[in-house]
């Protein structure tokens, strides 16, 4: 049997997570977080567990100072437990002028007893079941108790009254001897030795996680006693082994920080989760590069993904009664008709998220073909199955009057990743997209068709291309070397983007028009209007950026 040191008495809460853990390990109760470390170090036990962290005081100091001096042992796992603290009294007439319990958990009740016993004295104390037998034992009448329920009726306390601190968790470490292998869905947390003091080192240390791509969970920072140097705290997502983290640690170490040895792995963990999440399964219609992009990224933030398509064996009618969210990430000219397919299978408590590309006529079949309890919103993420990540990558996001807290909760999870929201209205985002990807797509097509036509050689355009000019040629490469029925499907939804086409067209038709009459003058007057209109606070910016592109393009040149 498997014995677990923690803290005591028996019904404490730390007793009530040690249990929850394993129902069946022997306890081991002592009344300080030393005595349990010590506990585990001389091998009385075989797993520690101790409060890390609370939602009302945060992370706990004196558990991060024990660990850190600890080098034998790490942090395995967690146990987040709600805190449901009581007040208890010796008797129904007792007048309280002291509070005594843990210090941790006067603080947690700091609120409580401020409203109602500003004048009381506070006794916070390591061994309470010590110090209640000597009150008891002392005929004391005027004291109060903050604990758990089930440990003031141990000590045959009176309840005076319960949930003294509401909303309140505590997630309690499980130490070990050993680091976990990885779940897919876990967390690591670092400490470093402390550190001398240099300008910018924090902020080089917070960008070899950031253009890692790892998100950091939390960070603080500790003041060693003695030199009073500064020791940074990090918990980060990812397991200890994941390539990008024993990099980022591993530069971190030699090249920000300088000093071999500097960092310490505390543990590695599956990952917790603090906030309540509404959603635990996602299903994706559509089993595409893209629909396995988003699956990869969701089943990394902890939610379990179902994928189907045309071929998958798992068929959407089956999937869709056993998830919250539904995601529809089809080809556009087949989004309608998947929607009138699969939406009237939607019940309630569950969310339709569009992955597609074009709004009015998909949203319109959403809230026309799902029930009115069904959640629905549009998502169009600006980026292909191709990238990285999300971080920085623009995406239109589509609220409904049905969007609620399913869809908020997959916002958070792009926001979460760095995406860029633009929140817009179907008609906008089809009037936006028709400037983003109609024009340019078209564009590139016409352009590419006047070269076929005019059999003008690539090669000698690029050698009478200013930079400038280049762009349009790279545009044309992109949309031509890439799958054409992306492009195609782009070109041919409906919808207010078509406007921007038929506007360019008239607008080119007048341009040539003075061009061919050799008007200069009226010309350089369009340009003129053009320019007041877009304004300095655009173009300004937009020629630097264009500055950098050159310099870009002109070194790969040489």
């Amino acid at each position: 049997m498997v014995t677990i040191a923690t803290l005591g008495p028996a019904g404490s809460h730390a007793w009530q997570a040690a249990r929850q853990y394993d129902p069946a390990a022997d306890l081991l109760l002592l009344p300080n977080p030393a005595a349990v470390l010590t506990a585990l170090d001389e091998g009385r036990a075989a797993r520690a567990l101790l409060p890390a962290y609370n939602t009302r005081e945060g992370r706990n100091r004196d558990f991060f100072q024990l660990l850190t001096a600890s080098r034998r042992h790490y942090w395995q796992d967690n146990v987040v437990l709600p805190v449901h603290l009581s007040l208890g009294v010796p008797g129904a007439g007792s007048r309280i002028e002291i509070i005594t319990g843990r210090a941790a958990f006067l603080r947690q009740g700091e609120e409580y007893i401020a409203a109602n016993y500003p004048a009381a004295d506070l006794l916070a104390v390591h061994d309470l079941d010590r110090t209640v037998a000597e009150l008891i034992k002392g005929g004391e009448d005027n004291f109060g108790v903050i604990e758990s329920e089930e440990a003031l009726r141990r000590y045959g306390l009176l309840l005076r009254e319960r949930e003294v601190s509401p909303y309140n968790r505590t997630r309690f470490a499980v130490l070990g001897d050993t680091l976990p292998p990885a779940t897919g869905y876990d967390a690591t947390a670092i400490i470093t030795t402390p550190l001398k003091d240099r300008v910018g080192l924090l902020y080089e240390t917070l960008a070899e996680f950031a253009r890692r791509g790892i998100n950091l969970l939390d960070m603080d920072s500790e003041t060693e006693v003695q030199s009073q140097k500064l020791c940074f705290f990090v918990e980060m997502e990812g397991h200890a082994d994941d390539p990008d983290i024993r990099q980022a640690l591993e530069h971190i170490e030699t090249e920000v920080i300088r000093e071999p040895g500097s960092i310490r792995i505390l543990g590695t963990f599956p990952r917790v989760d603090m906030r309540t999440k509404r959603i635990r399964k996602c299903g994706f219609i559509g089993s595409g590069e893209m629909s396995q992009w988003f699956a990869r990224r969701l089943a990394g933030e902890g939610y379990e993904v179902l994928l189907t398509g045309r071929h998958s064996e798992l068929r959407p009618e089956t999937m869709i009664p056993q998830v919250d969210l539904v995601a529809l990430c089809v080809p556009i000219s087949a989004t309608v008709a998947s929607i009138r397919q699969y939406g009237p299978q939607l019940q309630k408590n569950q969310a339709l998220i569009l992955l597609a590309g074009e709004a009015e006529a998909s949203i319109a079949a959403a809230l026309e073909h799902t029930k009115p309890d069904v959640e629905v919103m549009l998502v169009h993420n600006l980026w292909g199955p191709k990238a990285a990540s999300m971080k920085d990558k623009n995406v239109s996001l589509v609220r409904t009057s049905r969007s609620g807290v399913l869809c908020s909760e997959f916002e958070a999870f792009l926001y979460k990743h760095g995406a860029v929201i633009s929140k817009d209205s179907a008609p906008r985002h089809n009037l936006l997209m028709g400037v983003s990807q109609k024009l340019p797509s078209a564009t590139a097509m016409a352009l590419a068709m006047t070269l076929r036509q005019h059999r003008l050689p690539l090669g000698e355009i690029e050698r009478h291309a200013t930079l400038t000019s280049a762009y349009s040629m790279l545009a044309m490469a992109r949309v031509h070397f890439q799958n054409p029925r992306t492009y195609a499907e782009i070109l041919a939804c409906p919808g207010e983007g078509r406007r921007i086409l038929r506007d360019f067209a008239a607008n080119l038709t007048r341009v040539l028009d003075l061009a061919e009459a050799e008007d200069i003058a009226g010309l350089s007057a369009l340009i003129e209007e053009n320019r007041t209109v877009l304004g300095d606070d655009f173009l300004r910016p937009a020629m630097a950026q264009a500055l950098e592109v050159d310099n870009v393009l002109g070194s790969r040149r040489r």
